[in-house]
């Protein structure tokens, strides 16, 4: 999320409303806030995890919140909290305050021309759709989205609902605010009743070309690459990477954080939850793997019942020759 205009670091602790002790000498612009795997020069992220905390230092974010005293890199600012999380929410809650929409279509939305919308379509905010789409009744598009030129989406689907991201506290979950956006490329088709979370605070990305049968949902922070085709009750997690002209079949699910290079082949009903570098494999299985691999071992697995037998027999030989 960028912020309406820059702001300093002093301004950015009063709007978390609270001293915070800092380190370093950042006296720049504050422009953008967002999560660590997805910041820029500029930006202000936190982080509360051990095995994250050289991950962040070594990122391009300029303003660091934190709840552990490290030392600080050269051109950044550290903010030391005992809740950087809360911390991260009050940014979020100035910039992104919840507002009910009393119409079906914002006023602020722009349509394009040659763009049908069926009834009882939903459209909020500072909502983007392109020329020569058809967007079919029930259909829920949630602010901050953009849509391209001729795209189809069918009904009773959600497109920019908000991530499903909490941490968990001893007595409750505290939800990360949702305050990115989801962006859908050109010549796109959604299905019935399928689902795309926006980002937390970057960008859900689906690429010209895609296609999704019925009830697919993607995560948040998620790209989607062009020419991609997934199958019926597919899900793909939060922040990962499907490249260009793959196809996930129906019931198959991916994992959060990882690569999926091109033209790979995820077959129905398989789970992935490991990076995919090498370009054009097929994959089968939970856990998927190479899916010669596992047509192996689904052969070797039907004869398990005559090796059993023989092992058997033989043992019946050999206590009777005692």
């Amino acid at each position: 999320m960028k912020f309406p205009q820059p702001i300093t670091v002093d301004e950015l602790v009063n709007i978390i409303g609270r001293p915070l002790e800092r380190s370093g000498c950042y006296d720049g612009p504050v422009t953008g806030l967002n999560e660590f795997h997805s910041v820029e020069v500029g930006d202000v992220t936190f982080v509360d995890c051990d095995k994250y905390y050289n991950r962040v230092l070594e990122s391009p974010a300029t303003v660091i919140i934190l709840n552990k005293r490290l030392d600080c890199p050269y051109g950044k600012e550290l903010l030391f909290s005992e809740d950087p999380l809360e911390d991260y929410l009050a940014i979020v809650k100035h910039y992104k305050q919840y507002e009910p929409q009393l119409v079906s279509i914002h006023p602020s939305a722009v349509i394009g021309e040659g763009t049908v919308l069926e009834p009882h379509v939903f459209v909020g905010r500072n909502v983007r759709i392109g020329r020569n789409c058809i967007i079919h009744a029930n259909v829920s598009i949630y602010e901050d989205t953009t849509i391209g030129d001729n795209v189809v989406i069918h009904s009773n689907t959600t497109i920019g609902a908000d991530a499903c991201y909490f941490q968990k506290r001893p007595d409750r979950w505290i939800k990360l605010d949702s305050c990115g956006c989801t962006v859908i490329g050109n010549d796109v088709e959604i299905g019935c009743n399928c689902c795309v979370d926006k980002g937390v605070s970057g960008v859900t990305y689906i690429g010209d070309g895609t296609k999704f049968d019925n009830l697919v949902q993607i995560g948040h922070d998620t790209h989607i690459g062009k020419r991609v085709l997934l199958g019926a009750q597919s899900g793909i997690a939060g922040c990962t990477y499907i490249d260009d002209d793959c196809k996930v079949w129906a019931k198959a699910c991916v994992n959060k954080d990882l690569y999926v290079a091109k033209n790979t082949v995820i077959l129905a009903c398989s789970a992935l939850d490991r990076n995919v570098p090498d370009e054009g494999t097929t994959l089968l299985g939970v856990p998927a793997v190479e899916s010669t691999k596992k047509w192996r071992e689904f052969a070797y697995m039907r004869k398990l019942s005559i090796l059993f037998d023989d092992v058997k027999e033989l043992k019946q030989k050999i206590e009777g020759g005692k």
